[in-house]
């Protein structure tokens, strides 16, 4: 599956609030910051991780 799919699929889901979405994501970019900072590398699942859950939110913007 790929980054648009699994966003769709995120964004349609009623068991998953917006507020759900805000704050895994502010989450996620808390994590990447914190490993930015450190300079370690960033897993690439991280990146992709965030990619589904920023177009979900901007699905549910829109729906």
């Amino acid at each position: 599956m790929d980054v648009k799919q699994m966003s769709e699929r995120l964004a349609r889901d009623p068991k998953i609030s917006d507020y759900d979405v805000w704050r895994a994501l502010k989450s996620l970019d808390n994590a990447l910051y914190e490993i930015n900072h450190r300079q370690r590398p960033i897993p690439i699942d991280l990146v992709f991780a965030r990619a589904i859950l920023r177009r979900a939110q901007e699905a549910r913007q829109h729906l």
